[in-house]
């Protein structure tokens, strides 16, 4: 999530600051000046499934121009304590398209009446390649930090890898398996460190056995995302 807003002691100047780790975010000064003079919520985006490339671009502390002309500013929020998100929404589209500039969007917001409009949703942009939905109750108010009234929905998918190697755990899992080293079907290796309960990891999957995990799609280089263990694989032998 970032946040872009006036930044005081540099004049008509604003800046763009990623909230999750605190650090600012050096975007050219043609990026930032239609900026308007309000606080605004939202996420630097080029395309899906491209946040590799995109973190390399807005990690270089001297903006690449060339680069940069690919990145988009998706606003989702404009903070306010005293309206609900529906009116917030409103009023962020209707500034947006104000502005109207190519790289600074509003975020289409969409309501749903069923569990079965949203799984249909859900499903369609999955296919597209998104990883899943942002929840957010239309009456709630702005609120910083977690809130109930805004939820992931994510589908995810599992696989099954073969257990190559236990590394061992740190601090308090000391002595017991901190992650599974495994290699799936597509001959990837990577590791999986969470999804244990601590009896599992006291006495983890033997080396050679298959386990199943889940996962959120791939990187650039094929690693599945966010993997987790599930489950070992009962009865190889006989399937």
């Amino acid at each position: 999530m970032l946040t872009s807003s006036p930044n005081a002691s540099a004049g008509s100047l604003y800046s763009i600051e990623d909230k999750r780790q605190g650090n600012q975010i050096s975007a050219p000064e043609w990026f930032t000046a239609p900026l308007p003079d309000v606080w605004l919520d939202g996420e630097l985006w080029t395309k899906r499934q491209n946040f590799e490339d995109l973190s390399s671009i807005v990690r270089t502390q001297i903006p690449e121009e060339e680069r940069w002309r690919e990145v988009q500013y998706m606003v989702f929020d404009m903070p306010d304590a005293q309206l609900p998100f529906e009116e917030r929404y409103k009023n962020y589209s209707n500034l947006i398209g104000q502005i109207n500039t190519e790289h600074i969007k509003a975020v289409k917001q969409q309501r749903f009446h069923s569990n079965h409009e949203l799984s249909k949703h859900l499903q369609a942009m999955v296919e597209k390649g998104a990883e899943g939905l942002m929840l957010h109750l239309a009456t709630a108010p702005h609120q910083f930090g977690r809130s109930d009234a805004l939820l992931k929905l994510k589908p995810y998918f599992d696989d099954e890898a073969e257990v190559i190697a236990h590394l061992p755990g740190k601090g308090k899992y000391t002595g017991m398996l901190g992650a599974l080293r495994v290699r799936n079907q597509q001959g990837i290796e990577f590791s999986i460190g969470t999804g244990f309960t601590d009896a599992e990891r006291a006495n983890p999957p033997p080396v050679r056995s298959i386990i199943t995990y889940k996962y959120h799609g791939y990187t650039n280089n094929g690693v599945p995302r966010f993997a987790s263990f599930l489950r070992i694989r009962e009865n190889v032998e006989d399937e």
